[in-house]
This record gives structure tokens, C-alpha cells and sequence, in this order.
């Protein structure tokens, strides 16, 4: 059965006739297959905005619903739909995708060789592989998003690591085997653990229920009725099933080694796939899986995830100070940033909650950005080390202008769009958990450190020898960064459209944890006063942010 239009069905397929369409390209236009993959996902884009704009922001949880029957034998189906978590990041991905093409224009050309041996054996590696791979993640991201069926999602959730493992593999820089090999690794390890975790959530569901169930909403009604109790112990070990999984891929601290090589390793447009995009699925489970399943068990956690956060936040951009390499400078920067967005989800606030996702939207521009800039000077200078820069801005201005930009932006200045999500972050972390949200405001204080630096050593300065002969941005490159930007400067000046339907979603997550949002008071202020001078603060946490009252 389905309610409304299928959406996300029709999103997810039209990359994938993209890569059928690629694949039947005959050899002497195999060319072409970069102008196929760029149609088919500004079509999908399109097909995304379309979608934002019927979807109802005071109507149903979940909208465009589609629940066939899969695997009868065991319940699996065939179930997908948003809510406004799950259509904000899908807007994201596909706003991303041909952007991601367009930055990847010549990389599926003449992939890397290092021997003979190593180009007989990666013969016919050209652009049909690279961009039907592209496109085929893409339409498993937006599967893993609308996904409503807990082993449907599992299943997603691993397929998508096989586009991504030879985009690196095949595509990526001299260590590239290394670098794809361990993403694999540590990805797989955490999908053992969920996969074992789904299946003890089936076996619990078929106990109390008399039936296993996969289905994620009937799940959520018989959790909500009584009907599904899951006892402290269960709890307890089926959410480390879960959040292990999903800390390693968003990755979160210590679980982000695998990071800053596949994201250094990768070319640039996987690498703004791979972190602006790939990685929102850790955070994203976070929300969807981890605190409306096991409500008990992400309470009594919530305090040690959220010193995890704190120490990614510092950790992140400390290490990312010392980066000689810019590719690991942005990686690091992004363990940094994934610590503020995991510190707002389990702060349980609509305010934490909101910004959380605000911010794995925001944080793909912004790092999407940074990462398109220094892939854009690499390969003008044949180098990522910071030394073998220097006085970009004065021979390359423009060039100069958007590195800038993409740097405040990922230091989060007013007026951009970072700002408004770690500040709500921030604001709703501190009426729960005060000292945390005090302690990771220093990462804010680091990033200005790391960012700044990094601006000074290359686009400042004196102009390296090697600086001289740089060209301005080229017309493509220029068509590659400013939707970014643009987005940028817009949801930083007016990001209420997105947190409309943002912030339902997030009322309904955090309900099954917490009644409602605490509100903090300020003491008295004047002993001279006969009335009582006690304050009750609006912060606008019990209403939805953005909204006018």
C-alpha cells in the first residue's frame, strides 16, 4: 500500500536508470556518460525540491509512504517514507550530487596507475564505472534515509559501502588500496554488530508481539503502547548494536580513524560525497534508531556519548591544527563538527535536536565547500601541503574569495550558515547539560585557530614560486562552488524553511525520552522589588524554532 505520491521510489530510481543508461553507452562514447550522470541527478534534484513542496509540515509523521511485502518469511518489506529529519537530508544529497559530478568532471578519465600490472588489471576503469558508481550511491543514500523497514535500512546501509570502497580503490591517490580497505573494514565491523542487534530486536518483537516485525512504525506503536518492553538489559545491548554501528560510520570519536585517509585519499568529488554525504547516515541512525527504540537505554548513555562529542569537538580541531596536508586538515575538521552535531542529539532538546540536523545539512555544504576549494588549488599546484603555498589570492582572486568564504563558513562566522545550527546545538545542549556545552564552545574558539591558519599559509602572503602561473577559476569550477556558497549565505540568513519541518520531527523523537523541553529560569534579580522578580526565560525551546509567535 502507499499514501501520497511515491517520492522517495521515484528519487531513488532515477539515478539508477542514470547508470543503466551509462552502462549501455558503446565504447567510443563512453565519454558521454559524465553528461548522462549530470542529467540524471538534476533531474533527481528537481524531483527532491518538488517533494519538499507537497510535503505537509503540520501533517503526518511520515509522508509518501510505500509498505510492500519483501521477504514474507521472516516480515521484511519493502517500506519507505520522510519526515522532516529524513527530508532534509535527502534534499542535501541531491542538491550535492551533480555538484559532486560536475567537481568529478575529468577524475573518472585516466584513473591513478602505478605499474603496469596495476593498469592491465583496472583496464576499462573509465568514466562509465566512475559515474554509474556515483549515481548508484546516491540512490542508495536516499534509500537508507526513507527507509521504514529496520532490516530494509541494515541492507542499504552495507550495499552503499560497495560504490564507495571503488571510488576510492580505484580512483583515489597513491594509497588509496590502503585507505579503501580500512573504510571497508571498519565499516563492516560496526554492520556486524547492528545486523546482530536487528536480529535481537526481531527475536524480542516476535516473543512479546507473537510475531516478528521489522516494520520501523509498528515498532515504534507497540514500543509507544506497552505493547513491545523491552527490558534495561536488552535495551542496553541492542542500542551499543546500534550506536556503535552508526558512531564508526558517522565517525565519531575514537571511531574516526578510518576518516581523514579515505577522505585524503579520495578524489575530490568522493570525498564531498563520502563526508558531506555518506557520513550523515551515522548521525541520521542516531536519531531514527538509537533514541525512539531504546528510550531507557539512551537516557542512562546520553552522558558518556556526549563526553565522546566533547572530546571529538577538542580532539578534531586540535589534531586539525597540526595538519600539514589540507585534505586531513578538512577531515579532521570534521570529526570536530560531528562532535557538535551528536552532542545535539542526545541532548534531547527540540533546540539540540534542530540543530543537530541543521547541521549534518549545513556541514555537507560547508565541508563540501572547503573540500572543492583545495581539491581546486591541488590540482592546480600538484600539492596539498599547506607549505607549498602562498599568495593564491593575489594571482587567482576569485579563487582566493571562495577559499575564504568556504573557510568562514566552516568556523561557523555570523551570517553563515554553520552559526545558526551550532549555536542552536550550543543553546539547547546548555539547558540540559550546561558544563558540556561550555567545554565544546572552545572547539569554536579552535576552529577560528585551524581555519584561519589555513587561509593565512595559502591565499595570503607572499606568492610562491610555484603560485605564479595559477588561472582564476575556470567556468565549470565556477558552476561547481556557487550553488554551494549561495546555499551557504541563504540558510545562514534565513534558515527557517528547512527548521519548519525539521523541528516536528524532533519533537516527535525526543518525546518518548523527554515530556517536554526544560526551560531555565533566572534567579532573582533585585531584593528591593515587592513582586516576585523570578523570570521565566522563552528560549523558544517549547515552540518550533523559527516559527513567529
Amino acid at each position: 500500500m502507499h499514501t501520497g505520491f511515491p517520492w522517495v521510489t521515484v528519487l531513488g530510481v532515477i539515478p539508477l536508470v542514470g547508470v543503466v543508461a551509462i552502462m549501455l553507452l558503446p565504447r567510443a562514447q563512453e565519454a558521454q556518460a559524465k553528461v548522462v550522470a549530470l542529467g540524471a541527478s538534476l533531474v533527481t534534484m528537481v524531483g527532491s525540491i518538488v517533494m519538499a513542496i507537497a510535503y505537509e509540515n503540520d501533517g503526518a509523521r511520515f509522508q509518501f509512504t510505500q509498505d510492500y511485502n519483501w521477504i514474507k518469511a521472516f516480515g521484511a518489506h519493502y517500506a519507505v517514507g520522510v519526515d522532516g529529519i529524513a527530508l532534509a537530508l535527502i534534499l542535501m544529497t541531491t542538491v550535492l550530487a551533480p555538484i559532486c559530478i560536475l567537481a568529478s568532471w575529468h577524475d573518472g578519465d585516466r584513473p591513478v596507475v602505478d605499474d603496469e600490472a596495476d593498469e592491465d588489471a583496472r583496464a576499462g576503469r573509465g568514466p562509465r564505472l566512475f559515474f554509474s558508481l556515483l549515481l548508484a550511491t546516491e540512490t542508495l543514500v536516499i534509500g537508507v534515509f526513507g527507509a521504514l523497514d529496520v532490516f530494509f535500512f541494515y541492507v542499504l546501509f552495507e550495499a552503499m559501502l560497495i560504490p564507495m570502497y571503488f571510488l576510492i580503490g580505484s580512483f583515489g591517490g597513491p594509497r588509496r588500496s590502503y585507505a579503501a580497505v580500512k573504510f571497508l573494514l571498519y565499516s563492516l565491523a560496526g554492520g556486524l554488530l547492528m545486523l546482530v542487534a536487528v536480529i535481537g530486536l526481531f527475536v524480542a518483537a516476535s516473543h512479546q508481539l507473537g510475531t516478528g516485525t521489522f516494520d520501523y512504525r509498528a515498532l515504534l506503536a507497540a514500543i509507544d503502547s506497552g505493547k513491545l518492553h523491552l527490558s534495561h538489559g536488552e535495551q542496553a545491548a541492542l542500542f551499543l548494536g546500534f550506536f556503535i554501528a552508526f558512531a564508526i560510520k558517522a565517525p565519531l570519536w575514537p571511531f574516526h580513524t578510518w576518516l581523514p585517509d579515505a577522505a585524503s585519499e579520495a578524489p575530490t568529488g568522493t570525498a564531498v560525497m563520502l563526508v558531506g554525504v555518506l557520513d550523515k547516515v551515522g548521525t541520521f541512525g542516531f536519531l531514527r534508531f538509537c533514541i525512539p527504540l531504546f528510550p531507557w537505554a539512551a537516557r542512562e548513555f546520553a552522558p558518556w556519548v556526549m563526553v565522546l562529542c566533547v572530546i571529538g569537538v577538542l580532539y578534531g580541531a586540535l589534531v586539525a591544527i597540526g595538519q600539514k596536508d589540507l585534505k586531513r586538515l578538512v577531515a579532521y575538521s570534521s570529526v570536530s563538527h560531528f562532535g557538535f552535531i551528536a552532542l545535539g542529539v542526545f541532548a534531547f532538546t527540540t533546540q539540540g535536536g534542530s540543530g543537530a540536523t541543521l547541521y549534518m545539512v549545513n556541514h555537507g555544504f560547508s565541508t563540501g565547500a572547503l573540500f572543492l576549494v583545495v581539491g581546486f588549488m591541488a590540482t592546480r599546484r600538484g600539492s596539498r601541503l599547506v607549505d607549498d603555498f602562498g599568495g593564491v589570492a593575489k594571482v587567482a582572486p576569485w579563487l582566493g574569495a571562495v577559499t575564504l568564504i568556504a573557510g568562514l563558513s566552516a568556523l561557523s562566522l555570523p551570517g553563515l550558515s554553520t552559526f545558526v545550527s551550532e549555536f542552536l546545538v550550543l543553546l539547547g545542549t546548555f539547558t540540559t547539560h550546561r558544563w558540556f556545552a561550555v567545554v565544546a564552545t572552545f572547539g569554536i574558539v579552535l576552529a577560528a585557530v585551524y581555519v584561519l591558519w589555513m587561509v593565512q599559509r595559502t591565499i595570503h602572503g607572499p606568492v610562491a614560486p610555484a603560485v605564479e602561473g595559477f588561472k582564476d577559476l575556470s567556468l565549470r569550477e565556477t558552476w561547481v562552488i556557487a550553488p554551494i556558497l549561495a546555499v551557504i549565505v541563504a540558510l545562514g540568513v534565513y534558515p527557517k524553511p528547512i527548521l519548519d519541518f525539521i523541528n516536528p520531527s524532533i519533537e516527535q523523537t525526543n518525546s518518548i525520552v523527554r515530556d517536554h523541553d526544560p526551560v531555565p529560569s533566572v534567579p532573582e534579580l533585585s531584593q528591593t522589588n515587592q513582586v516576585d522578580t523570578t523570570l521565566n526565560i522563552d528560549t523558544g525551546i517549547g515552540a518550533p524554532i523559527g516559527s513567529s509567535n
